[in-house]
């Protein structure tokens, strides 16, 4: 599913009406239209009761006015109250307005009500509440300032009424393309987005203001859409089960490829466990588990089905660089090499980690303390000679950025997308929908997983299963999206069988296998 920018959807409607010849009016009327038939679908039984469409004087208002007129077509009791004069309503919108005041004209229980400055609002609020749904037609995707004035009054009159509410387009007050409320935002039950779903509706938090989202085709051609260069999409079931085909009877071992896993140190050998474990499950042939020599009989009861190589240290329960020979040995039968869950950051490390990114010949799966050993030397990447996949959550990217926290958490798809580009690398940027941006500029949203995630070893479990779907040939795009995918419907089933508090890394490993084979195969 494509998500687009507000001035990618303004530079499409423009060109649909202005170059290919729709009218403007002819996209409002399929949009209300559209939202009708979703809004009667959504709530049942709303003919006896009574709706309020709250319209600016836009062309979301317009489109306001569109449902207003099916609505009261159908026989059904609808107010309209305009937060403007009639004066300032133009062009398409007026059309439609006209059109809906001929309809209440005709009516005894219609009307569309002027409410343009904050003293007519207060006179206006005891009616406004004396409905039972709201339809927000207030303001569209075009806003880029915080809400004030009427508008502000009339959204929070909205959210505080219990009231079930249904937008259009896009809940007013919200960022388009970022999805933070500008001052404040309506909180819809239900949104019904035209053409287009938009970014900011799919992500955190608007994706908790937006509601059960319905695109609604306007008629916009699809060439048009194609021009655009859409970068930013959201992971589909449909995509991720392409990946997958039914094995072939004669199939072995060796036919699914042989991961190499470079990960643990003293005090942290569950996270090279989780990340090998995960890889098997996830379906790798064969799984090799290189860690400190000293730490070999503390690892080998926790990986019953990945092997193990004792790899030489130079103190005890540390991997160094004077490992380096050993492990390219070990990769010279291996499709993709996975390190740094548990490494550990020690000087020694750090210069093993930046060897082996510029010395392996096989595709590298970067996480953890292995991204912590580069966050001062980021550009060992630029030397790498394979494809590089790298899993941070937001901390680690801060680190790798040289920023805070928050400056990642408030752009993550501009930093993420430029990082992948800048470096050539594929980005899983972990946290609430986690993001995959690979290194031509698209961009990836994960729908799947909740916060029942939020406990240590579910980035080891990940590590595993991306770099466990590599030796598969799935191509870096498809590991990485496919990894994220499983990943958090694993959690989502775990969250409905046994409760979203509680349940751990390795829950999430037992549950791979059932969850490609009933929800993809």
């Amino acid at each position: 599913m494509h998500l687009v920018t507000a001035s990618q959807m303004q530079e499409m409607d423009k060109q649909t009406i202005e170059s290919f010849g729709i009218p403007g009016l002819v996209l409002m009327e399929n949009a209300g239209r559209g939202a009708v038939d979703f809004l009667l679908k959504k709530f049942k039984d709303i003919k006896p009761k009574k709706i309020a469409v709250i319209a600016g004087r836009g062309n979301n208002g317009g489109d306001g006015f569109v449902i207003a007129r099916y609505l009261m077509e159908k026989g059904i009791i609808v107010n309209t109250f305009l937060l403007s004069s009639k004066e300032k309503v133009v062009g398409d919108a007026k059309i439609n307005m006209d059109l809906a005041q001929k309809l209440c004209d005709r009516s005894s229980t219609c009307s569309i009500v002027e409410i343009s400055t904050a003293d007519a609002f207060k006179t206006q609020k005891t009616r406004i509440l004396h409905h039972d749904l709201f339809v927000d037609a207030i303001l569209g995707t075009g806003l880029n300032s915080d809400v004030r004035g009427v508008f502000k009054d009339a959204i929070e009159l909205i959210n505080s009424s219990q009231r079930p509410v249904f937008s259009v387009d896009i809940p007013s007050g919200l960022h388009s393309d970022t999805g933070q409320p500008l001052g404040t935002a309506v909180k819809a039950d239900a949104t019904a987005t035209f053409a287009f779903a938009k970014a900011g509706q799919l992500l955190y938090p608007g994706n908790t203001y937006t509601g059960d989202l319905k695109i609604i085709d306007i008629g916009i051609p699809n060439f048009i859409a194609r021009e655009k260069n859409i970068q930013l999409s959201l992971i589909e079931k449909k995509e991720i089960a392409a990946c997958f085909t039914p094995r072939n009877f004669q199939s072995h071992k060796g036919s699914f490829g042989h991961l190499l896993v470079i990960a643990g140190s003293m005090g942290k050998t569950g996270a090279a466990a989780l990340c090998a474990n995960a890889a098997m499950r996830c379906g790798t042939g064969l799984v090799t588990l290189g860690i400190a020599k000293s730490l070999n009989k503390i690892i080998e009861p926790l990986v019953i089905e990945p092997m193990t190589h004792p790899l030489p240290e130079k103190e005890n329960g540390f991997l160094s660089d004077n490992c380096f020979d050993d492990i390219q040995t070990l990769l010279k039968d291996k499709q993709a090499l996975a390190i740094g869950p548990g490494l550990g950051t020690r000087n020694g490390t750090r210069q093993l980690v930046s060897k082996l990114i510029e010395k392996s010949n096989v595709p590298l799966i970067i996480d953890a303390d292995a991204i912590n050993c580069i966050a001062q030397t980021p550009e060992i990447l630029k030397k790498k000679k394979s494809p590089a996949i790298l899993t941070p959550h937001p901390g680690e990217m801060a680190r790798l950025c040289n920023m805070t926290t928050s400056d990642i958490q408030a752009d993550r798809i501009g930093i993420a997308s430029r990082f992948a580009k800048a470096y050539d690398v594929t980005l899983v940027l972990k946290g609430a929908q986690t993001l995959v941006s690979l290194p031509d500029g698209r961009s990836f949203i994960c729908p799947t997983g909740n916060p029942g995630m939020a406990s240590g070893g579910m980035g080891d479990v990940l590590t595993g299963m991306i770099a466990g779907f590599y030796p598969q040939k799935f191509s870096p795009e498809k590991a990485s999206l496919a990894g994220v995918f499983i990943h958090g419907l694993c959690a989502d089933i775990l969250a409905k069988e046994i409760g979203a508090f509680g349940f751990v890394a390795t829950d999430m490993i037992q549950m791979i296998p059932k969850t490609i084979h009933h929800y993809l195969l």
